[in-house]
């Protein structure tokens, strides 16, 4: 392999060096494409990158299912489209007249209204170059600081946090620690599912020595908190509390580092006097945990050679994120456990490159290498480096996410781009989102997937390059700044995000910039981008001064700091105590424990938390194409603890309504102890393509954090109660699985509750044939046109291969489709309505979708006998079920037993938190 990363093989094909575009691990990848003698390529595999220092060749479920995101060009964006009037359809242009459109309309909306008038919103999905673009067109050439991104949804309150605390963004530590820490303080992370890669690790480094102790805090038993040496079952929301009473512990056993305290911070005697009323008895209670386990938990990190702590959106999407953030960083700091091997506060980044849109200034609160668009001198600074004139920065922040929205549908912003992004599925309170886009004066999308719950409010949709198709770079976790490698060409005619933000800045500068003035957007490709963001860091806290494409060509990905002269990058910061801050001292803060911003109330007891499945991410947009990676969760599911259903007179597999004040959907029930009496849980990577409703953001709250402007996600009040409905469908078919959900989809709206999901056939090639299954119900049946048209949608229709059968007085039909003959013959599709939802109907659909061969008449279809609950999968890599895993455990196997006799647990790993629960309790059903 040469030095940028492609080499030529037999059969035409490349192997391509580059890096996973999913979460903020940043795993290094090798692409393996195709080329034909036409000069078309395809993706056709993927392998993990065994020197990448992110993950040395280990990847997750989804990191190995890439490819097959890739495979299809069906639901990608392939041509620039315009309407001229919002209610009529789109048409395909081509991107001169799409850019002079998109340019002009924004062009005339800042002259008539001002720069405020128009806003960004845009993505921690986007690479660094994309970023700086954007950033350097809405702030440097409009005149307005009205750009976000879906970062502030998830990691905001994180870069407060370090801000306040320690004086600068990012964190402390690196991926090594995880390997060197000697107790792993998990913090509103379920790592299992989050960061699979990372958690191989810390599983590795713990079989290695058996002393190292994990404390999981977390209101549900996650498969993190399943394998923890310590569970803190908190009750949700009061994080902070419980890091006050492990504080008040520390200091009152004398577990605190003084003479650390003394030298390198300021303001603990502040914080030490709040911290007397957090007794270890006053913070269980308010937590809802023993007192033993809280001081277990301050004991065990107080007298730990090497105390790290892992932390994500169970403390940053909260409108008390910022303090639950500082509470967690003082003990740290009160320890003196930062700085040094496997210690320090790690927060572990959701998006591949949030860390890179921080960097360049990317948000509406901050400006390019971590500079504050408050401080006069910073904004003069940039003004220089860009060549533009004095005091022409805005020194008004910007408008952040939750704002920005509530800012369109007011009508003070007129017009908004959003970039790779989805805010009509993730933005919490979404029908006020919808009412926003519907109110615009002009919405921008670029974005590479059609499918998505945003793309029908544009007035222009433009076409972005997507994995595999781009180059540039993103920054990890870790601080590591990693190249992103094109191996194919982007289909049709769709371009790289950066391209498309720079041609449409060339036009409205030959509208709006003064006679003479310098260029501001002469890009001719990543590199020229890369290295105007690298001056602009150069003597700032980021400074990567040092560090070019060719370094990273030649030495590969390297962390920041990277100053001019450097020989590498700074693995962990503030190792001689010297904080980013003014006068070198970390910073305690005043932290008093505050309520959730939504309590419960008789109306709506109950408290709903909001996370992750294991093998989707964020919106499913891509995760979404992937058969397979539907196994572990077929279809969307509340979950509730089985007392409180049993209360309420509800059972599994109903359907239930879930309200808040501000809306409601229907979901299935799903029974689980894993979430304690009074709360709820749903995943939130459902979204309207897959759902009747928009997903479980209808329900969630807008309130945000004061200072980190991150809202309330994870957390809402709501009310449960059963959802009856007098008609039920099952349907089923197999086919190309993204060309029968894009017929279905339109469909979805018509019914009170429908749920679209993949699935993969056993044996079958995913790229042609798969199934897409469909479930749905309604207050009564739907009328003969509705059926007729999801025939269609599924070709269904009566033929000599299909059997039918009719009740027209109560409105039902059954329709089963076959393929083969004889003694080969199967089911190829199915519809069923009934007047409830039938076990006997899931039991027909498993075995159309486990491809078995029919035995005996096919007349007797309609009185298929139920099999019984269905098996679920485990090990998505090799399909094994439930059923064999558990009939090993009775065996007496272990987890390494498991992987030797059926192979789960030896691809990717993303299954062995529960292949150990398994193994620990076999009983549980």
């Amino acid at each position: 392999m040469d030095g940028a990363g492609v080499s030529m093989v037999q059969r035409e094909r490349s192997f391509t060096r580059s890096t996973c575009c999913y979460c903020g691990v940043g795993c290094g990848v090798v692409i393996e494409a195709e080329h034909d003698a036409d000069g078309n390529a395809r993706i056709i595999g993927i392998e993990g990158d065994k020197e990448h220092p992110a993950n040395f060749g280990r990847l997750c479920s989804k990191g190995r299912n890439l490819p097959q995101t890739a495979r299809s060009p069906h639901g990608r964006v392939l041509m620039p489209e315009l309407r001229h009037q919002r209610h009529e359809a789109r048409h395909r242009v081509d991107w001169a007249v799409a850019l002079d459109t998109v340019a002009d309309r924004l062009a005339d909306i800042v002259q008539q209204h001002g720069p405020d008038a128009v806003a960004f919103y845009i993505s921690g999905q986007l690479l660094t170059e994309d970023y700086y673009v954007f950033n350097k067109l809405a702030k440097g050439l409009l005149g307005t600081n009205n750009i976000d991104t879906n970062s502030r949804l998830c990691m905001s309150s994180a870069v407060t946090g370090y801000k306040l605390a320690l004086g600068a963004d990012g964190p402390p530590t690196c991926y090594e620690d995880l390997e060197l820490a000697k107790t792993v303080l998990f913090a509103g992370s379920n790592a299992a599912y989050a960061h699979p890669v990372l958690f191989r690790r810390l599983e590795e480094a713990r079989e290695r020595d058996p002393d190292v102790r994990w404390i999981v805090i977390d209101p549900r038993r996650t498969d993190t908190a399943a394998v923890a040496d310590l569970h803190l079952a908190i009750q949700p929301g009061t994080d902070v509390a419980l890091f006050n009473g492990m504080l008040h512990h520390l200091v009152w056993e004398g577990l605190v580092d003084s003479e650390y305290i003394k030298a390198h911070t300021e303001g603990f005697a502040g914080l030490k006097q709040l911290l007397r009323d957090y007794t270890p008895r006053m913070a269980a209670e308010l937590c809802g945990i023993a007192v033993a386990d809280l001081v277990q938990a301050a004991e065990w990190f107080g007298r730990s050679p090497a105390a790290l702590s892992l932390y994500c959106m169970g403390l940053n999407q909260s409108a008390h994120g910022t303090d639950k953030n500082l509470a967690l960083i003082h003990l740290h700091l009160a320890t003196g456990q930062i700085g040094r091997p496997g210690a320090g506060p790690f927060s572990l980044t959701g998006q591949p490159n949030a860390m890179g849109g921080r960097e360049v200034g990317g948000m509406a609160t901050m400006l390019a290498a971590h500079r504050e668009i408050g401080d006069a001198q910073h904004r003069a600074e940039v003004e220089a480096l860009w060549s533009l004139p004095a005091h022409s920065l805005s020194a008004k922040p910007g408008l952040a996410a939750v704002e920005l929205f509530e800012a369109v549908r007011s009508g003070k912003v007129k017009a908004v781009w959003i970039a790779c992004t989805n805010p009509v599925h993730s933005m919490p309170d979404i029908g006020r989102v919808r009412e926003a886009l519907q109110r615009a004066q002009y919405v921008v999308v670029q974005e590479a997937f059609a499918d998505t719950d945003t793309v029908p409010y544009a007035d222009v949709l433009l076409p972005a390059a997507s994995w595999g198709e781009k180059e540039g770079t993103v920054t990890n976790s870790e601080r590591r700044i990693s190249r992103v490698r094109r191996a194919v060409p982007a289909p049709g005619q769709a371009q790289p995000d950066w391209w498309i933000a720079n041609e449409v800045a060339r036009r409205i500068e030959a509208r709006l910039a003064s006679p003479g003035a310098a260029p501001l957007f002469d890009f001719d490709g990543t590199a020229a981008i890369f290295d105007e963001h690298r001056r602009l860091t150069v003597g700032r806290d980021l400074d990567i001064g040092g560090l070019d494409y060719a370094v990273l060509e030649s030495q590969g990905p390297q962390q920041w700091p990277f100053p001019a002269g450097a020989q590498g990058g700074q693995p962990r910061r503030y190792e001689d105590g010297v904080f980013a801050t003014a006068n070198g001292r970390a910073r305690f803060h005043v932290t008093p424990y505050k309520p959730v911003a939504e309590p419960v109330s008789a109306r709506y007891p109950l408290r709903l938390l909001t996370g992750r499945l294991r093998d989707q991410w964020h919106g499913m947009s891509r995760t979404g194409r992937v058969p397979g990676l539907f196994a572990h969760s077929p279809e969307p599911g509340l979950r509730m603890n089985p007392g409180d259903a049993a209360r309420r007179g509800l059972r599994a597999g109903e359907l239930v309504r879930i309200a808040s004040k501000r809306g409601e959907l229907v979901l299935p029930l799903e029974l689980s102890d894993e979430v304690g009496s009074g709360t709820v849980f749903a995943a939130m990577h459902w979204s309207g393509q897959h759902l009747s409703s928009g997903g479980i953001n209808e329900v969630s709250q807008p309130a945000f954090d004061a200072r980190s402007l991150q809202p309330e996600l994870k957390h809402a009040a709501v009310r449960v109660e059963k959802a009856a409905f007098g008609w039920h469908l099952l349907a089923a078919r197999r086919g190309d699985p993204l060309a029968l959900r894009a017929a279905v989809q339109p469909l979805l709206k018509d019914c009170d509750y429908a749920a679209v999901s993949l699935q993969a056939e056993p044996g079958a090639d995913e790229r042609a044939s798969a199934w897409l299954v469909l479930r749905a119900a309604a207050d009564t049946a739907r009328s003969a046109d509705w059926l007729a048209a999801l025939t269609d949608a599924l070709a269904l229709q009566p033929g000599a291969d299909t059997l039918e059968y009719r009740d027209a007085r109560r409105g039902l039909l059954k329709r089963v489709a076959w393929r083969g003959e004889g003694g080969d013959s199967r089911i190829d599709g199915l519809l069923l309505t009934d007047t409830q939802r039938n076990p006997t109907s899931e039991s027909l659909l498993d075995t159309a979708l486990s491809a078995q061969l029919w035995s005996g008449s096919r007349l007797a279809v309609f009185a298929h006998a139920g099999g019984g609950a269905r098996d679920a999968v485990v090990c998505t890599c090799l399909q094994v079920t439930e059923s064999a895993i558990r009939a090993q455990v009775v065996q007496g196997a272990d987890v390494a037993a498991l992987k030797q006799r059926l192979g789960c647990g030896t691809v990717c790993g993303s299954c062995l938190p529960q292949l150990a629960q398994l193994c620990r309790q076999p009983q549980r059903a």
